[in-house]
């Protein structure tokens, strides 16, 4: 995974010191899909945008996703968990130099995303998650939630409730994890469907000053 392309917002020399952001792209996307982002949010941040491993449709994925049965999306949580662990693994080599490490992914990317936080609650200063979901899977030892829920981590989530991606049951399933796990953020849009607007991303950046930089200037 060390070998996976990254497109980075600062050269090497710039990054000592600076908070690290990493984000994560959407089922069939690449790593340039939300780089655009970058120059939106706090300059303050090292952004390092990271491409999925599998190939899917016209990109790449974090993990196999499908339709379920139940009018949900199908998933085998072993393969999300190995994916994690790969991408923790690429992350633990990146955050060398850096102040500390948030997590900002689209669709399935939100859902890598908070699996990282489920997973290692103490290793990330914030977490944002757009147009996503969190995965709806049963107790694991793999979830560390009670500690994720002690710590109360700050996480943005942000969606369009016309999104016709994203299944109803799991949207249900998410909010309700989210708000007894995380110190939840949410804000909804309107017609952005399974997007990103100029409003939310100025959100987000807003968020990440106030829980990440913040805190940073008050230590």
């Amino acid at each position: 995974m060390t070998s996976l392309p990254i497109l980075w917002s600062k050269n090497p020399a710039e990054r000592a010191g600076t908070p690290l952001l990493v984000l994560l792209h959407g089922y069939g996307a690449n790593e340039a899909d939300l780089f655009g982002l970058a120059e939106q949010l706090p300059e303050s941040f090292t952004i390092a945008s990271i491409r999925a491993t599998l190939p899917a449709g016209p990109g790449f994925a974090w993990f196999p996703l499908g339709p379920g049965p139940d009018g949900s999306l199908a998933f085998d949580g072993s393969e999300v968990q190995q994916a994690a662990l790969e991408l923790l693994n690429l992350i633990d080599q990146l955050k060398d130099g850096h102040s500390t490490v948030s997590l900002l992914g689209f669709s399935q990317g939100m859902a890598m995303a908070s699996t990282l936080a489920r997973h290692r609650p103490a290793d990330f200063a914030a977490v944002v998650g757009l147009s996503g979901f969190v995965l709806d899977a049963a107790p694991d030892d793999f979830f560390r939630d009670a500690e994720l829920k002690a710590r109360k981590l700050p996480f943005f989530w942000g969606r369009d409730q016309a999104d016709p991606v994203v299944p109803q049951p799991l949207i249900e399933a998410s909010n309700q994890w989210l708000n007894q796990h995380t110190a939840l953020t949410k804000v909804l849009y309107n017609g952005i469907w399974h997007g990103i607007s100029a409003a939310e991303i100025k959100h987000v950046a807003e968020f990440l000053t106030a829980t990440v930089l913040s805190s940073e200037a008050a230590h």
